[in-house]
C-alpha cells in the first residue's frame, strides 16, 4: 500500500495529538511529535506506548507489531526537525492567533509542497490561512476525541484549498481506519454545526417548565433511542466546553434563531456547575456516578373512565388497537360523554388549542405523543393542559402504564419533548444541506459517528415522514411565533413532494 504520507508531524501533544499519532503510526506512517514543552511530548509519547502495550497484552496485535509501531514514533525538539515532514497536523489551542503565528513559522521553514492542516473544531479554516503565502496547501482536518474509537475525520476546505490537497488528505484518513467526510469551512463544520438541534431545544423544554432533566433525558432516549440523553450530555462534555462552542455558533452564525442558547448553561457555567468533572452539574455525583432522581410512580386508580380518541389524532388506528389491547372501555360516538377520558395525539399543536378547536372539555383531555409508533419506543409521553383534572391525568398514565412500559406525564406545549426536539435535529440538517455544507450522505455519517445517533438526522426524518416534521414545525411556529421553527426551504421541498431526505439535491 502506497501511503498518501509517510512522514507526518503532530504539533501539540494533548489528548488530540496522542490519539492522532497514534492512528498514524498505526497505519504505517514515520510519525514525528512536537510541543513547546519536551516534557509534553516526551509523555505523549510514552502514553501512546502504554495503549499499545495494553492492546497487545488483550491479543489485538503481537509483540513484533508492537515494536514497528514504536520504532515510527519520533521526537523533535525544534521546528526546524520537520523539514521531511510531508504533513503537519497541528492540534494546539483553539485560538486564532496562535495558530496563524504558527502556520506563518512553519510555511516559512518546511518545503513549498508540504500539507498543513489544523485539528480545530470551531474556527474559520480560511481565517486561519488568511496570512498565508501558500493557502491552497492548508485545510482543516477535524478529529474527534478519542482519536482511535471516534472513526470520523470532516476534511474542510478553505476558501482557497486546493481540491487535490483534500483529496489526498481523504484519502489517508482512509487509510488511518477512519471515515472522511468533507465539510465547507462554515461555523462548526458537520458535527458540532448539526449537534445544536439537540440540546438547545431540551434546555428550552426545561426552561419552559415543561419537564425536568431527568424526564426529558428518560424520554428521548427511550422514545428516539439516543445513548444518551442532553443533559447527561453536557455533564459528560462539561458546560466550560459545550456553552461556549453554543455561543460561539449562535455569534458565527449572526444570532440565528435555531442556534439560540440558554441563560440557563450561561448561569451554571458562571457558578462553577459545569458537570461530572466537578461532581455536580445538571445531575449530582456519588462515587462518578450520577444520582438521578426516581422515575415517577404509577398511580393507584381503581376504576377507569371510557376513552374517547379525537378523529383527528395522530396514528389513530394504532392508537385505537392500543387502547383495546390495555383494556379501555372505547367510545365511539361522534363526541365524548360527560364520563369520558378524551385523548388527542397533534403534531406540534399543544394540547390547549386542540381542545379549544375542536370543543373539547379541556378538563377531562389529555394529549400522547404518536410521533413514532409505539412499538418502536420503550416510554409513552403524556400531555396535560392547565385545565387538566387530575383524576383524568391519573386515570390516563395508569392506563397507558397496564402493559408496564414506563410512562412520563408532561406541562402542555407544542411538540411534546420528542417532537420538538427531533424536528429541531431533523431542520438544522435540513438547512445546512440548503447551504452546501455538506452532502446529506456525509452529513448523516458524520452524525451517526461522531455524536453516536441511533440514525442520522436526514434518516430520522425519512423515517418519521418529512410532510410529519414539516407539520410538527409549522405548527410549533404556529403556538410560539419563534423564527427558531421556520423550515429549511431544503425541507419544505422535500416534504412537498414525498423525495427522501437523502435524495441529493438537483
Amino acid at each position: 500500500m502506497t501511503l498518501a504520507f509517510n512522514q507526518v508531524a503532530i504539533i501539540g501533544a494533548g489528548a488530540m495529538g496522542r490519539g492522532i499519532a497514534q492512528i498514524a503510526a498505526q497505519s504505517g506512517s514515520q510519525v514525528w511529535f512536537f510541543d513547546t514543552q519536551t516534557e509534553a511530548a516526551q509523555l505523549a509519547r510514552d502514553a501512546v506506548f502504554q495503549v499499545w502495550e495494553t492492546l497487545m497484552s488483550k491479543g489485538r496485535f503481537d509483540a513484533d507489531t508492537l515494536t514497528a509501531y514504536k520504532s515510527r514514533i519520533h521526537m523533535a525538539t525544534t521546528l526546524q526537525d520537520l523539514r521531511s515532514c510531508e504533513l503537519v497536523i497541528e492540534a494546539i489551542v483553539e485560538r486564532l492567533d496562535t495558530k496563524k503565528n504558527l502556520f506563518i513559522e512553519l510555511e516559512n521553514l518546511l518545503p513549498e509542497t508540504t500539507v498543513l492542516v489544523t485539528n480545530t473544531s470551531s474556527l474559520s479554516v480560511t481565517a486561519i490561512a488568511a496570512a498565508l503565502k501558500r493557502p491552497a496547501q492548508f485545510a482543516g482536518y477535524h478529529f474527534f476525541n478519542p482519536v482511535p474509537l471516534m472513526k470520523v475525520v470532516e476534511v474542510i476546505a478553505g476558501l482557497k484549498t486546493s481540491r487535490e490537497v483534500c483529496e489526498r488528505l481523504t484519502h489517508y484518513a482512509t487509510q488511518m481506519g477512519h471515515a472522511p467526510v468533507q465539510a465547507g469551512d462554515t461555523p462548526g463544520f458537520i458535527v458540532n454545526h448539526a449537534g445544536r438541534g439537540y440540546g438547545t431545544e431540551a434546555l428550552r423544554l426545561v426552561s419552559e417548565g415543561v419537564t425536568d432533566f431527568a424526564t426529558t433525558d428518560r424520554i428521548l432516549k427511550d422514545q428516539v433511542g439516543f445513548k444518551l440523553g442532553p443533559f447527561e450530555l453536557f455533564d459528560l462534555t462539561a458546560l466550560d466546553v459545550s456553552h461556549p462552542v453554543m455561543e460561539s455558533i449562535y455569534n458565527q452564525y449572526f444570532q440565528e434563531p435555531r442556534y439560540r442558547p440558554s441563560v440557563m448553561t450561561s448561569q451554571r457555567l458562571a457558578g462553577g456547575v459545569l458537570g461530572k468533572k466537578v461532581g455536580e452539574g445538571f445531575y449530582s455525583y456519588a462515587d462518578g456516578k450520577a444520582v438521578l432522581p426516581p422515575d415517577h410512580a404509577v398511580p393507584n386508580v381503581k376504576e377507569f373512565p371510557p376513552v374517547w380518541v379525537s378523529p383527528r389524532a395522530t396514528r389513530r388506528i394504532e392508537l385505537l388497537k392500543l387502547l383495546k389491547d390495555l383494556g379501555a372501555t372505547l367510545e365511539t360516538g361522534a363526541s365524548p360523554s360527560p364520563q369520558a377520558l378524551t385523548l388527542v395525539a397533534p403534531l406540534g399543536f399543544d394540547v390547549t388549542t386542540v381542545a379549544v378547536v375542536e370543543r373539547l372539555d379541556p378538563a377531562r383531555t389529555v394529549g400522547i405523543d404518536m410521533l413514532f409508533e409505539d412499538a418502536a419506543t420503550q416510554r409513552r409521553v403524556l400531555a396535560t393542559n392547565p385545565a387538566t383534572r387530575i383524576d383524568m391525568r391519573d386515570a390516563a398514565h395508569a392506563l397507558f402504564a397496564k402493559d408496564g412500559k414506563a410512562v412520563s406525564v408532561v406541562r402542555d406545549s407544542g411538540g411534546f419533548v420528542t417532537q420538538r426536539v427531533v424536528a429541531h435535529i431533523v431542520n438544522i440538517a435540513a438547512d445546512m444541506c440548503q447551504q452546501r455544507v455538506c452532502t446529506p450522505k456525509d452529513l448523516d455519517l458524520a452524525v451517526t459517528l461522531g455524536l453516536g445517533y441511533p440514525l442520522g438526522p436526514l434518516a430520522l426524518g425519512d423515517k418519521l415522514g418529512p410532510a410529519n416534521i414539516l407539520e410538527v414545525l409549522f405548527n410549533l411556529q404556529t403556538v410560539y411565533g419563534d423564527p427558531r421553527y421556520r423550515p429549511s426551504p431544503w425541507l419544505r421541498r422535500r416534504g412537498a413532494i414525498g423525495l427522501s431526505l437523502l435524495h441529493t439535491e438537483d
